[in-house]
Order: C-alpha cells, then structure tokens, then sequence
C-alpha cells in the first residue's frame, strides 16, 4: 500500500510541476518587477491549467497526509 501512495505522490508532483511551468512559460516576460496595470480574465487553456493546478495541489496534499495516515 505504501509503494502505491509513492507512486501516485511522484505522478502527481511531477504533473504538478509541469502544469505550473507551462504557466510560468505563457506569463510573458515583465523586466525589472514592471506591474501590469491592466486587468484580464484567464481563459481558455490558461483557465484549464489554474484549475488543474489547484486540484493537482489537493489531490497531492490529500495522498501525502493519506501516505502518512497508513504508513
């Protein structure tokens, strides 16, 4: 039961991490701390991935104390 929560943990944090570069990549680039001062809406594939991005956080949270709890 252990090595199947291990596994489940890598898989998500490596989905995690590569859900939250692909954000990172198509953030555009703000030289020296520039603020944007105009508001936008995320859409489309930017909206998916935010989402996924927060149930990615629960669900690798939810296996970690799961982990803990039955180990």
């Amino acid at each position: 039961m252990e090595t199947v929560f291990s596994l489940i943990l890598m898989v998500t944090a490596i989905t995690l991490i590569a859900v939250l570069l692909l954000q990172a990549r198509g953030s555009g680039s703000s030289l020296f701390g520039e603020a944007s001062s105009t508001f936008r809406s995320r859409r489309g594939v930017e909206q998916l991935l935010f989402r996924l991005t927060i149930v990615l956080a629960f669900v690798f949270v939810g296996v970690a104390i799961a982990n803990v709890r039955f180990s």
